[in-house]
């Protein structure tokens, strides 16, 4: 009986070991992981190299789920806190709120001891973050890849954005080229159902992705439908960036309201 069991034991790992995934084999070879950083965008690079969450849209974490859902905070005052371990991206952290708050009511500050729900930042294997306001220590992962601008975009998507590239109006405005994108990275391209507040398709807002996101072999995954420069820009919010963070967050109805 126990030999069997061994023997049972023995195949199933060695089928087990048999599925198992390119991406997780990439995961566990450091030349290779170099490899990926040099020819992604970071906020790819948490999909492409973590395995401890479930991921979609690249740089979107979900736990253990896919419900891709994202609550508002209750107030525009958000908390936070910087892990130690990346102290010398207070800075960056700091310019990146500032985007955020320069021209909405949303502010950024430093969690006190009865805040328990706030954005803790720490150091990850790209740029990553979840959606909307999840309750309790929020991480935002950042990886020395990380400029200003994808912060700025993390932090959007702490507040409930989701990316731009995946309204369901979008095929008025960009071709998706699925023959390009990196095998099971094709879900990183689905569209969801959520609030646009009826502004329009926006292929420069800092929520856009690049043309050549999880591309497997170089060539575009996203081609827009006229001619368009800036596209997966990171380098500021645009006015249709502004008005949806001033909507979602009532900014028009504050008092002292920035514009």
């Amino acid at each position: 009986m126990l030999v069997r069991l061994s023997l049972l034991l023995l195949l199933a790992l060695a089928m087990r070991n048999g599925n198992s995934s390119p991406l997780k084999e990439i995961k566990k070879a450091p030349h290779l992981k170099e490899e990926l950083k040099k020819k992604h965008d970071p906020e790819t690079l948490e999909e492409l190299l973590n395995e401890d969450y479930a991921l979609v849209e690249g740089d979107l974490l979900l736990g253990n789920n896919r419900n891709v859902v994202g609550n508002r905070w209750p107030t525009p005052s958000i908390p936070y806190d910087i892990s130690s371990e990346i102290d010398g991206r207070t800075r960056d952290i700091l310019a990146a709120m500032a985007m955020v708050s320069e021209h909405t009511c949303v502010s950024f500050h430093r969690k006190n001891g009865s805040e328990s729900d706030y954005l803790f930042f720490r150091i990850g294997h790209g740029c990553a973050s979840f959606v909307g306001n999840r309750g309790g220590k929020q991480e935002v992962f950042l990886a020395p890849e990380c400029s200003v601008g994808n912060i700025a975009h993390e932090i959007l998507h702490t507040l409930g954005f989701q990316h731009e590239h995946t309204r369901l109006d979008r095929e008025k405005y960009i071709t998706i080229l699925t023959e390009n994108i990196i095998s099971g990275m094709e879900n990183n391209f689905r569209t969801y159902n959520g609030e646009t507040f009826d502004l329009q398709y926006d292929y420069t807002s800092i929520m856009h992705y690049g043309r050549k996101f999880f591309s497997s072999n170089g060539e575009p995954t996203i081609v827009p439908n006229r001619n368009v420069e800036d596209m997966g820009q990171r380098k500021m919010l645009t006015p249709s960036d502004i008005q949806r963070v001033r909507h979602l967050y009532g900014c028009d109805s504050l008092k002292g309201e920035k514009s």
